[in-house]
């Protein structure tokens, strides 16, 4: 069996900034990341040179911005008031909140408080970052009915 839509896919991964080859996240020597293959559950970039691959396979796949979580916008950097934040008694750099967006909820994050205003980003942290995944297939399956239906895999973590 090979990798393609509609399949539960189990791999081991890991990602890195592919121009520091800083690691950002592993699942070598914890839970390997189980997925619903083409509902946009990854980055576009992996999802792509995962397809077609099978159990026991390697992979070593450098994916752009543009593939990943898609290039910094600028215009997602915005100063607003302190008062803005209602009934947070100290506002600080690193903190995150969740803002009403125009698409519906957003995560944004403070990246400067300076007097009585805060800059607040909400692209996604890995936004404009080249990435490096490699690993190794370990499983695939057809999914199930209700899978497909909710567009990702269900097991012990699953809230329906």
């Amino acid at each position: 069996m090979t990798i393609a839509d509609k399949k539960v896919v189990t791999i081991e991964f890991t990602v890195k900034n592919a121009d520091t080859n800083e690691v950002i996240e592993s699942s070598v020597g914890s839970e390997p990341l189980i997925y619903l293959h083409g509902f946009n559950n990854l980055v576009p970039g992996l999802e792509k040179a995962l397809t077609g691959k099978s159990v026991g396979d390697k992979y070593d796949v450098n994916v752009t911005p543009e593939e990943g979580y898609g290039a910094r916008d600028e215009a997602l950097v915005q100063e607003v008031p302190k008062a803005a934040f209602e009934g947070i008694d100290k506002v600080d750099v690193g903190m995150e909140f969740t803002a009403d967006g125009p698409n519906g909820p957003v995560v944004v994050e403070v990246t400067k408080v300076e007097g009585d205003m805060v800059t607040i980003d909400s692209n996604h942290p890995l936004a404009g970052i080249p990435l490096a995944f490699s690993g190794e297939i370990q499983e695939i399956r057809d999914a199930k009915e209700d899978e497909l239906e909710h567009g990702h895999i269900h097991g012990p973590s699953c809230n329906h």
